[in-house]
């Protein structure tokens, strides 16, 4: 049983967005109550002055620590939280199981959630002149898009291979690795690409993460 714990910190949250998620799953499997802020991205909140003073890059997620520092990537987040609420250990225990846990996770950001992101953000009209996060503008550029898609499906090829092989992304159980690629995955039916009916080893794992509490987050 997971008890809650209320930690003075503040988070800063975007219930739309896959990256605010992957840190608002690594809380809830920490059992932490953390207060939270709830930044518009689709209302142009994140670009809003008050917020540009905790975070100047205008990206969510953010946590303030107790401390008074602004984290504003998911890593640094999970780092950050894993450090002060040790169990249970999502970032793995071992030098070898921790090194596979940022590798992994690095692969899901890098090869699952730029792509994704790339044709999210190159054809959504809601996305024009914002095709890059961040307070400054960028065009949508197509071509990118259609790069984009063929790289989805070269990364769901890669999962269903490390799936074959593992249970869970990174080691034998779910860790940090694990939250990153399911949100990616979940977040790809907004581009209409999810995993192929073929890859059953990918779709297994997938319904085993869906099926934690945090996954409904």
């Amino acid at each position: 049983m997971i008890i809650e714990k209320e930690i003075p910190m503040l988070f800063y949250d975007c219930s739309t967005a896959p990256s605010p998620r992957r840190a608002r799953m690594f809380i809830a499997e920490k059992g932490l109550t953390i207060e939270t802020r709830d930044i518009s991205i689709m209302q142009g909140a994140q670009l809003n002055p008050e917020f540009l003073a905790i975070n100047p890059r205008a990206t969510i997620p953010v946590l303030v620590t107790d401390q008074g520092m602004a984290l504003t990537e998911n890593p640094g987040i999970a780092a950050y939280l894993e450090a002060a609420h040790p169990e249970p250990p999502l970032m793995g225990q071992t030098p070898d199981e921790k090194g596979a846990v940022l590798m992994w996770n690095a692969i899901a950001e890098q090869q699952g959630g730029w792509p994704i992101a790339e044709v999210l953000r190159n054809t959504n009209p809601a996305m024009k002149g914002r095709a890059i996060p961040g307070p400054t503008s960028f065009e949508q550029i197509p071509a990118l898009a259609e790069r984009g898609l063929a790289r989805v499906d070269l990364f769901y090829d890669l999962l269903e291979t490390r799936l074959n092989e593992s249970p869970f992304l990174a080691t034998d159980h779910f860790t940090f690795a694990d939250i990153t690629c399911f949100v990616f995955v979940d977040f790809a039916r907004v581009i209409r690409r999810p995993v192929p009916k073929g890859n059953a080893a990918t779709l297994a794992w997938f319904a085993t993460i869906k099926s934690r509490p945090s996954a409904a987050l």
